[in-house]
């Protein structure tokens, strides 16, 4: 089992971090990134994340995983068919990689090659069952594999999406679908978090709240006018806004969102955009 598995299934609470591979075949930054995840449980790997190219997500988690760091392979369905979607897990499984965040993906049009085609064979919901179809020693199609894989599947929320049902709605199908953790996106308001871990109590599975370190108000701005699902509310803008040192009033923010977070649910995902030095101030 994987160390994430373990702890959330003992009910501890988990941290967890994100990195981006590069854009290109220098593997030096992201083991230098690696190495200032104090604290956390396992890291993410992003898939082309904002539909912006960069190297492969199983490429550098297979290496961090080598490295001794545990990871979190995330893989979209925007970018490749069944056929290779399956291959890929597979390959996660030879590298000793257990856990999954599986997604949709963002849409071609929104990154840096908008001309490229979408794939989107498969959503989240049959990634899902594929994975677990994989999980249960057969392919898509019924045909045995020669060597079973064993994985931790996670998927994504959005806790503060309206209208509120239909969003838990697809959870519910996630869940049913295989889904044994929930990473969410970036929240700021305690009652909506609520709102959605009390919702998921039936269910069973934890939830892990994303904590997004904002460092002006400028960029909060930006978030809401650009990043479908993530909403800063205005006192926090405003908070940014009329600080001296917005950084610092940035960490003490995500500071805050832990504290709560430690009541609410069972682990927090921090997205610190490049500034990973700043996780133990966040965590202190």
């Amino acid at each position: 089992m994987s160390h994430l598995s373990e702890q959330l299934a003992d009910g501890q609470f988990v941290v967890t971090a994100e990195i981006a591979p590069p854009k290109g075949t220098n593997l030096a930054p992201a083991f230098d990134e690696a190495k200032k995840f104090v604290g956390v449980t396992a890291v993410n790997v992003t898939d082309n994340q904002g539909a912006n190219m960069r190297l492969s997500s199983l490429a550098l988690a297979a290496r961090l995983q080598q490295s001794g760091t545990e990871t979190i392979l995330q893989l979209t369905c925007r970018d490749r068919n069944r056929m290779a979607l399956q291959s890929d897990l597979l390959g996660a499984a030879s590298f000793g990689i257990e856990n999954l965040l599986l997604l949709s993906g963002d849409h071609s049009k929104f990154g840096d090659q908008p001309d490229a085609r979408p794939v989107f064979d498969l959503d989240s919901v049959q990634l899902l069952d594929m994975t677990a179809g994989l999980m249960a020693g057969v392919d898509m199609v019924g045909k045995p594999l020669n060597g079973v894989p064993r994985f931790f599947p996670g998927a994504a929320a959005n806790p503060a999406a309206e209208p509120f049902e239909l969003m838990f709605q697809k959870v519910a199908k996630k869940v049913e679908s295989g889904a044994r953790f929930f990473q969410t996106q970036a929240v700021f308001e305690r009652r909506a978090m609520e709102r959605f871990v009390n919702a998921m109590l039936p269910l069973g599975v934890p939830v892990i709240a994303g904590v997004l370190l904002i460092r002006s108000g400028k960029m909060a701005r930006f978030l809401n006018d650009n990043i479908p699902g993530v909403k800063v509310p205005d006192d926090l803008v405003e908070r940014l806004d009329k600080a001296s040192d917005p950084m610092a009033e940035g960490i003490a923010i995500a500071r805050e969102t832990v504290a709560w977070a430690r009541d609410v649910c069972q682990g927090v995902h921090l997205m610190t955009l490049g500034h990973e030095d700043k996780i133990p101030a966040i965590l202190a």
